[in-house]
């Protein structure tokens, strides 16, 4: 698995996946990157970094389409399933609008892996995957990867056709099949459980983790959880699926989640480094139980090593800033808080 191999990267033009583009070029590797949309506004950050001119591929292809996926597989001695299908419209029906599309969607990338003859295909997977209600799992046990989200609880839980859990339900089926066609057929399948990613953006949209940090610094209407957070920056999770991919020891699940800090603790921190903005009020955040610390000591394990959590702010923050994203526009509609972070 040398840096002079092809490998594919579904969802290219998204948050994470742009910064593991980036630093797969920086190491020597060709890319072939799939995206739904050709459009320069949708890729023309990928095809501006270093070496893409020479080593970057782009391809149309949607993972409901298994022959477009095989097309910008071939070739390819690895795979990072990056991307994650999420309807826009509201769910009527989760099963055929969420949850087929991700399993669907997953199992076709490995297919095509497998019809490729792919060394190693590396998951995205979450931490919602792991830290939701968890069958028989001791109460302020230290979470690892042995731990499961329960599936039931969150379809039993979710009368509502709230998006957001269904997306943790998708998570967690997905990431059972993508292991389980593994085991099947002889893929190495391995996957990476990132908790709340933070840190500066190459694409040029915002992405709703950025927006969980606008909000806490301009404010709005909505109230916020005081949940316990897990975060990783986002150019140490680039690493992180990058080191899975190329240690051959690496195996199963890898939780990449290694900052823990508190919705009240987050704000605290803003409040100190950033006095000129508004932030939300400590009474717009809500209290709620915390769930037990989880473990990336399997990565750390691995080699891999992360920056600290007061850099990846900074350098979130200093993005957002010199793009634009935390000035107020006339007439701009009050700042939300992304509905995907008070649900999960």
């Amino acid at each position: 698995m040398a840096g002079s191999s092809t490998v594919c990267v579904t969802g290219a033009g998204g948050f994470i996946a742009s910064w593991l583009v980036k630093l797969l070029l920086a190491r020597g590797y060709t890319v072939h990157g799939t995206v739904r949309d050709l459009s320069d506004k949708k890729s023309a950050h990928l095809k501006r970094l270093e070496s893409a001119a020479e080593r970057l591929r782009i391809f149309k292809a949607d993972l409901l389409d298994y022959d477009a996926m095989a097309a910008a597989v071939v070739g390819c001695q690895g795979v990072f399933h990056v991307a994650t299908p999420v309807p826009s419209e509201k769910l009527t029906d989760p099963e055929l609008q969420m949850l087929a599309p991700a399993v669907t969607g997953t199992t076709n990338v490995l297919r095509a892996a497998s019809a490729a003859g792919v060394q190693r295909v590396v998951v995205v997977s979450s931490i919602v995957a792991v830290e939701i209600n968890p069958k028989g799992w001791p109460e302020g046990k230290i979470r690892d990867e042995s731990c499961w989200s329960d599936e039931e609880f969150c379809r039993n839980n979710n009368v509502l056709l709230v998006l957001q859990i269904w997306y943790a339900v998708a998570k967690i089926i997905s990431e059972e099949a993508a292991l389980e066609y593994g085991r099947q057929t002889g893929l190495d399948v391995v996957s990476v459980n990132p908790g709340l990613v933070f840190g500066p953006m190459l694409q040029p949209t915002v992405n709703a983790s950025s927006q969980f940090l606008i909000y806490l610094l301009k404010g709005g209407p909505d109230k916020v959880r005081n949940k316990l957070w897990h975060v990783v920056d986002v150019r140490d999770l680039a690493e992180a699926l990058l080191l899975v991919y190329e240690v051959p020891g690496a195996s199963g699940r890898h939780i990449c989640a290694p900052h823990v800090i508190s919705v009240r603790e987050l704000l605290d921190l803003l409040k100190s480094k950033y006095p000129d903005y508004p932030c939300i009020t400590r009474e717009n955040i809500c209290d709620r139980d915390h769930p037990a610390p989880m473990t990336s000591e399997k990565l750390t394990k691995l080699g891999w090593s992360c920056r600290p959590l007061e850099e990846t702010i900074a350098d979130a923050i200093g993005f957002c800033q010199r793009a634009g994203f935390l000035g107020d526009a006339d007439g701009e509609a009050p700042c939300r808080f992304p509905p995907l972070f008070n649900k999960i």
